[in-house]
C-alpha cells in the first residue's frame, strides 16, 4: 500500500509518445521529480513524494520507455534533447510556471539542462548521485558493451547482447551496485521490480541515443545555471564517480552534501537524511516549509507517546503506563501521535491527540491489504511498509523539531527506532522504547530467501543497538527473561535469550487494567448479563480487518457448537475496522462493533475465540478465561513469540486455521469448557514498573 496517492493523473503527448504524470499535494510551490534513466520509473521517489506533498505541490512522471509512459521503438525516441524537453512539456501540461527540479543519476544532468535552458521556469535544482559526461565514467562500465561474452561476470554484464539474453540477471547485478550499502535488500528488490517494467532492447536504445550528450551537457551549461542547487552524493558510489558531483558543485557553486559510505541512490537508502537535507536547503534558499521551533517558557513536563496502531492491545497497555506515570508526575502533559483505530480508543479515554496525527499514513490499512485468508506474512508486510514508515517518521521528526518534549515514549514505533539509530544526530529528545518481542523469525517452508532477509534485518538491528547505544535512553521489554523466545537471530548471530537481557530492562507483562482490579468476577458477569446460566463465548479478532475470514469460519462453527453446547451464547466483536453488515449472521448469534472495554468482557465470559495477538491472549491469561487462539499463517510473531509465551503461561489452546473445520473447532470449544487450563499468574504491577523506569527520565 502506498503512503500517498495522486489527486490528479494525466498524459502528455510528445509527437505520439505519451508521458504519464501524477500530481500530489496543494501549494503555490511546486517540486518536480525528474525521471531518471529509463531503467526504472517514478516510483524511485516513493520515499520523498508523500512527505513533500504535505507542504508542496509535487509532480512526478514516468520516463519514456518505462512505467506508464510509452516505449519508443527507435533510438531517436530517447534522444537527450527530447528527454530534456519532456520536463517542460509536463510543466506546461500541469500549469506549472516554475518548479524546483529534483534529479537522480541521469536526470541530474537533465534537471540542470532545463535550469540552463529555461532559467525562468526553475527556481532550484536538487541532484543526487548525479551523472554527467564532464567527468569520465568508471572504465569498467562500458568496456564490454559490444563484446561477445558467453558467461559474463561483473561489469561484463553491461553488454548489449547479454541484455537481450538475460536482462533480469543484469538488473540484479546492476542494482546490487546501485545499492551497495550494507542492509540494502529492500532497495535492491524494489529497483528490480520497477526495472522489469522495461526491457533490454529499450535500455540499449537509450544508450544509442546519447551521442549528443557532451554537446548538451558540458561545463559551460552548468556554469550558466543561476538558480541555487543542492548536490548530494555518496562517497562510495560505484555507478557514477562521485567526482561528477564534486565538479558540478564547484562549477555551479551549489551546496555539496556527501554521505559517508553512501552508494549511488542515497535518497532511497538514507531517505530520512536526504529528506531533511532537501527540506532545509529549499527553506534556506526559497523560504519554503521547514519546522520552526516554538518558543516556550519553562513549563510542565511533556511527553510524546507513540502507540502502535496494529492491534488495540498496545493502546490499552500504553494508557495503563500513562496513568501510572501521571501518579509519579501529576503535572505531566502527554500528547499522543497516533492513528486510527487507536485514536478512537484515546478519544474515548479523554486523551490529547497531537494535531500532526492527521498526517500519518495508515499502517493498519496496509496490514489489511497485505493479508490473505487468515494469512499474513508479518515480516514481509512490515518490510513492504517502508514507504509508510518513512512518511510517518518524517511527520514525527517535524513535530520534534518544532516543539520541545522531555520524553518520547515509543511502543514499537519501528520507524523512529530505525531512523534515529541510523542518524543519531536527528535525535531531538530522550526516548524510551517498548517492545514485547525482539527478532524477526523466518518460516522454514518459505525457503532460504526469507531466512536470509530476516537474518539481515536482525543483523542491522543488532548493529544499530550495539553501535549507537546512546539512542535509546530506556529499552523496555514487556515481559520477563523467560518470555524471550528461545531462538537464534540467524546464522552467526546470537541467541535471543542471550542478547536481549544485555540490552533491555524488563517491566514484566503490562496489562491495560489487570482483571484483579475489575472486582469479583460474579459481579462482572452480573453487570454484563453473563450470569443467566448460559455459556457465553466471545469471538474477537483484533483492531484490524485481517480477522474477517476467522469470523466467517467461526460463524460456520456456530450450529455445530450449539449441538454440543445447547446453552451456548455466542457474541461476535468485529472490531473498529470491520463492518458488521458485511457478514451473514445466523439467528441466535449476537454482534458488537467497537467495544472499548473489551478486556472486561473477556474477563467475564466463559470462553473466548481469538486471533493470535499477544495482548488479547495475555488479557485472557490474566483473567483465567479459557480460550482458543488461531495464529495467522506466516505471522512470525504470533506463531513463534506469542506461542512460546503462552506455553510458558500454560494458557490457551492453539488452533491451526487450515486444519480447523467447524466440527474440529466445536469439539475444541467443548473440551476447553470441560477441562480448562489453569494458567500461571500474570504480574499486576507491570505498568507501575514501566512507569517507574520512565519517571527516572523526567
Amino acid at each position: 500500500m502506498r503512503a500517498a496517492l495522486p489527486h490528479t493523473t494525466g498524459r502528455v503527448d510528445r509527437d505520439g509518445i505519451g508521458l504519464h504524470y501524477e500530481i500530489y499535494g496543494e501549494s503555490n510551490r511546486t517540486i518536480l521529480f525528474v525521471p531518471t534513466w529509463a531503467i526504472i520509473h517514478s516510483r524511485c521517489w516513493k520515499a520523498q513524494i508523500p512527505y513533500f506533498a504535505e507542504h508542496f505541490r509535487v509532480i512526478a512522471f514516468d520516463p519514456r520507455g518505462n512505467g506508464k509512459s510509452d516505449r519508443p521503438d527507435a533510438p531517436e525516441g530517447y534522444s537527450l534533447d527530447a528527454v530534456i524537453e519532456d520536463v517542460i512539456a509536463v510543466m506546461d501540461a500541469t500549469g506549472t510556471d516554475t518548479a524546483s527540479l529534483v534529479g537522480f543519476s541521469f536526470s541530474s544532468a537533465v534537471a540542470f539542462a532545463v535550469a540552463a535552458g529555461w532559467p525562468d521556469r526553475v527556481d532550484a535544482v536538487v541532484s543526487t548521485g548525479g551523472w554527467s559526461p564532464i567527468v569520465p565514467p568508471y572504465p569498467e562500465r562500458g568496456a564490454h558493451w559490444e563484446a561477445e561474452v558467453d558467461n559474463p561476470e561483473g561489469w561484463q554484464k553491461y553488454n548489449r547482447r547479454y541484455w537481450r539474453r538475460d536482462y533480469a540477471d543484469f538488473l540484479r547485478f546492476f542494482f546490487d551496485k546501485v545499492h551497495n550499502e550494507p542492509h540494502s535488500t529492500k532497495q535492491q528488490d524494489d529497483a528490480l521490480t520497477w526495472a522489469l517494467d522495461g526491457d533490454g532492447e529499450m535500455l540499449a536504445m537509450t544508450l544509442d541515443s546519447r551521442a549528443e550528450a557532451p554537446a548538451l551537457i558540458n561545463e559551460a551549461m552548468y556554469a550558466s545555471v543561476k538558480c541555487p542547487s543542492l548536490i548530494v552524493v555518496g562517497d562510495s558510489d560505484t555507478i557514477t564517480p562521485p567526482e561528477n558531483s564534486y565538479r558540478v558543485s564547484e562549477i555551479t557553486g551549489g551546496d555539496l552534501h556527501v554521505r559517508t559510505g553512501g552508494g549511488h541512490a542515497v535518497h532511497a537508502r538514507y531517505p530520512a537524511w536526504f529528506n531533511v537535507t532537501m527540506r532545509d536547503f529549499l527553506a534556506r534558499h526559497l523560504g519554503t516549509y521547514a519546522p520552526v521551533p516554538k518558543s516556550r517558557p519553562r513549563r510542565q513536563k511533556r511527553a510524546l507517546y507513540l502507540s502502535s496502531p496494529i492491534g488495540l492491545g498496545h493502546a490499552r497497555r500504553d494508557l495503563a503506563v500513562t496513568h501510572a506515570l501521571r501518579k509519579l508526575h501529576p503535572d505531566l502533559q502527554v500528547d499522543w501521535l497516533a492513528q486510527d483505530p487507536v485514536t478512537r480508543f484515546l478519544a474515548a479515554n479523554n486523551e490529547a491527540l497531537h494535531p500532526a496525527s492527521r498526517l500519518l499514513a495508515n499502517e493498519s490499512a496496509h496490514i489489511e491489504a497485505e493479508a490473505g485468508e487468515h494469512d499474513l506474512n508479518a515480516f514481509q508486510a512490515i518490510r513492504n511498509m517502508d514507504e509508510i514508515l518513512i512518511k510517518n517518521f518524517m511527520v514525527f521528526q517535524d513535530v520534534l523539531e518544532q516543539d520541545r518534549y522531555d520524553l518520547v515514549i515509543a511502543d514499537e514505533a519501528w520507524d523512529v527506532d530505525h531512523y534515529w539509530h541510523e542518524h543519531p544526530d536527528m535525535k531531538r529528545a530522550q526516548i524510551a522504547w517498548f517492545t514485547d518481542f525482539v527478532g524477526w523469525v523466518p518460516f522454514a517452508e518459505n525457503g532460504p530467501r526469507e531466512a536470509f532477509l530476516t537474518t539481515d534485518y536482525n543483523a542491522e538491528m543488532i548493529g544499530h543497538v550495539e553501535g549507537q547505544p546512546q539512542v535509546r535512553d530506556r529499552a523496555i521489554f514487556v515481559g520477563g527473561p523467560r518470555d524471550i523466545a528461545d531462538l537464534t537471530f540467524g546464522d552467526s548471530l546470537p541467541r535471543m535469550r542471550d542478547w536481549v537481557p544485555k540490552h533491555y530492562e524488563f517491566s514484566d507483562y503490562i496489562i491495560g487494567t489487570h482483571p484483579a482490579d475489575f472486582g469479583p468476577r460474579a459481579d462482572l458477569r452480573a453487570e454484563f448479563g453473563y450470569d443467566d446460566g448460559r455459556k457465553t463465548c466471545i469471538v474477537a479478532v483484533g483492531g484490524s480487518g485481517v480477522g474477517a475470514q476467522l469470523i466467517r469460519r467461526i460463524l460456520a462453527t456456530y450450529p455445530h457448537a450449539r449441538a454440543r453446547i445447547p446453552e451456548l451464547r455466542m457474541i461476535f466483536v468485529t472490531g473498529p475496522r470491520l463492518d458488521p453488515a458485511a457478514f451473514d449472521w445466523p439467528e441466535g448469534v449476537e454482534t458488537r462493533a467497537f467495544v472499548p472495554d473489551l478486556d472486561r468482557h473477556l474477563a467475564a465470559c466463559d470462553l473466548a475465540l481469538v486471533q493470535g495477538g499477544l495482548t488479547t491472549c495475555m488479557e485472557l491469561t490474566a483473567a483465567g478465561t479459557p480460550f482458543l487462539y488461531f495464529p495467522l499463517r506466516n505471522h512470525f510473531e504470533q506463531n513463534f513469540h506469542v506461542a512460546a509465551r503462552l506455553e510458558h503461561y500454560n494458557a490457551g489452546r492453539r488452533m491451526i486455521y487450515a486444519d480447523s473445520d467447524p466440527e474440529r473447532i466445536a469439539e475444541a470449544m467443548l473440551e476447553e469448557l470441560r477441562n480448562p487450563r489453569i494458567p500461571h499468574p500474570v504480574a499486576q504491577d507491570g505498568a507501575q514498573r514501566a512507569a517507574a523506569m520512565l519517571g527516572e527520565l523526567l
